[in-house]
């Protein structure tokens, strides 16, 4: 909520305030600021704008950032040294193992395109630590030879992402490491819903059934192994449909419990929705819709009650979606 991010704003703030004085902090009430609203484009609450070398053209937006920590590791990022340089296996083992998760590039040189997408995906990130090394020895530690970003969970390698000069942009890598912030598989709810929706993945698919069925732990497998090959392209989602807390996104999907185990693709940018035109939930059929969607073939599903038996009786035709385009049209 507003309030919260404005008590995490003030206490990082308040550290930054000793750790970094050039860097001044400002809060604006834009309700009464209507000039300003205006010419920032202000159009969501809130909004944190970072404004460089004393300029008002262009600041730079800070978006998805909640927490104190990451929000001061953002404005540090932006205003000093990007990523930690790694000289030696003890550095880069200190850094992975000291949160949750981290970033490291290997690079054969520290000039080059893939190191400066690296560097712009690390000042996205600042939810967690970024180490950069050239070092032959570190590479050769982690049996690494191209250059490779690879995110580690927990101490040990969960992925390796090779950087091609020009391949990759920043956008990209930064949905693709966002993502390891959640499981591979995220079960809807009033606390994940927040986190999901804070990653910049606008692709979403949901598996809609009752977790506690005979058939879900296999039709689960298969959604999780379908949801690897889609990391950072389609973020994969649970909802447990003997929830009724999830009552609403059943009625947004128009799902009904004759329909259940169902699967949809919803675009978050448009709104659109899609239905996997297979019932079953086979780890190919996953597949062929996901690609089917991302190369821009799968067909746009209108949900639509089923039509009225005495649809056609009076003189005013009742009309729904499974109708509409045979009777007007």
């Amino acid at each position: 909520s507003s309030q919260n991010l404005s008590e995490e704003f003030a206490e990082a703030a308040q550290q930054l305030k000793k750790e970094a004085p050039r860097i001044q902090f400002g809060k604006i009430d834009v309700t009464h600021q209507h000039d300003l609203r205006k010419e920032f484009k202000i159009r969501e609450f809130p909004t944190v704008k970072l404004f460089v070398d004393g300029s008002r053209e262009n600041p730079i937006d800070c978006k998805g950032v909640r927490q104190a920590s990451a929000f001061i590791t953002w404005v540090k990022r932006r205003t000093g040294p990007i990523t930690v340089l790694i000289n030696s296996t003890d550095q880069a083992e200190a850094i992975i193992n000291a949160d949750d998760l981290a970033v490291i590039g290997f690079f054969k040189e520290l000039h080059n395109d893939s190191v400066e997408v690296f560097c712009e995906t690390a000042r996205d990130v600042p939810e967690m630590p970024f180490g950069m090394t050239a070092s032959k020895d570190v590479r050769a530690n982690y049996g690494i030879q191209k250059n490779t970003l690879v995110v580690f969970k927990k101490g040990k390698p969960v992925h390796n992402e090779v950087l091609e000069d020009g391949r990759q942009n920043k956008l990209d890598l930064t949905r693709l490491i966002k993502t390891f912030t959640l499981d591979l598989v995220t079960e809807y709810n009033l606390e994940t819903s927040v986190k999901i929706f804070d990653i910049p993945v606008e692709n979403h698919i949901l598996l809609f059934t009752p977790t506690n069925s005979e058939t879900f732990n296999a039709i689960y497998e298969n959604y999780k192994s379908a949801a690897a090959e889609f990391r950072g392209k389609i973020m994969f989602v649970l909802v447990d449909t003997n929830e009724t807390r999830n009552g609403r996104v059943f009625e947004y999907f128009g799902i009904r419990e004759v329909d259940v185990p169902a699967v949809r693709i919803l675009n978050l940018t448009s709104g659109a929705k899609y239905k996997m035109p297979a019932d079953e939930v086979t780890l190919e059929n996953l597949k062929k819709f996901c690609w089917s969607y991302l190369n821009g073939k799968a067909k746009l599903h209108l949900s639509s009650e089923e039509i009225p038996e005495d649809w056609d009786k009076m003189p005013v035709k009742v009309l729904v979606g499974k109708n509409f385009n045979k009777i007007v049209f």
